[in-house]
């Protein structure tokens, strides 16, 4: 049984992903999504015009996210031929990020034992909370690239991920949005592939539901 401090923001920004917010070396998962229809052999240059953060009472430093996360997809893009330009240059794709974090409270032991309730909310919570806990720390990551020119997104990525040890955070983010760009730019298989996942979401929200 859990008591939630906070809850997560569910985000369905423009990519990103990952991301979940930077972590640990386990517990994570990346996906990338895109515009399945562009050509992006006509991205040449981009500009990173930073993110937002909402890290709650996480010790995650913003300014570490926003320089791990700038210096990652930078020299992602930059081996992939792309040029780094300032935000005033007409930049082909805009980089942006929003970086998520929350803790969440945790307490163990048996809902019940001894015939009796373990008296574990209201005031009792305070107590019982005070011997008997633990805290989780998630975290999100989603970073997009949007096509400056048409302001509209061509590619995310988001991470999600447990934060085991903030001090690894760095590395570990590096690795995901690394792993994330191995896929771009996306091939003709990856686009069919899109285009039947977007097809096939379609298809389903446009069924009736049964009331």
């Amino acid at each position: 049984m859990r008591i939630p401090v906070h809850k997560l923001l569910a985000i369905s920004l423009p990519l990103l992903g990952a991301a979940a917010l930077l972590a640990a070396p386990c517990l994570g998962k990346t996906s990338v999504d895109f515009n399945p229809n562009l050509d992006f052999t006509q991205y040449k240059t981009f500009a990173f015009i930073g993110g937002v953060e909402h890290l709650g009472t996480s010790p995650l430093n913003p300014d570490l996210v926003r320089n791990t996360v700038h210096d990652a997809v930078a020299r992602a893009l930059a081996q992939r031929g792309l040029k780094e330009v300032q935000p005033s240059e007409n930049p082909d794709l805009a980089v942006r990020y929003l970086a998520e974090s929350a803790n969440q409270l945790n307490y163990a032991g048996n809902d019940n034992f001894g015939g009796y309730d373990m008296f574990t909310g209201d005031w009792w919570s305070q107590s019982w909370t005070l011997w008997y806990t633990s805290v989780t720390r998630n975290g999100a990551l989603m970073i997009d690239l949007i096509d400056a020119k048409k302001r509209d997104l061509a590619w995310r990525m988001y991470l999600q991920q447990q934060i085991l040890n903030v001090d690894k955070l760095p590395e570990k983010v590096s690795q995901e949005i690394a792993k994330g760009f191995e896929s771009y730019p996306p091939t003709e298989k990856d686009k069919d592939r899109i285009r039947k996942e977007h097809a096939k979401a379609a298809s389903k929200s446009k069924t009736p539901q049964m009331q």
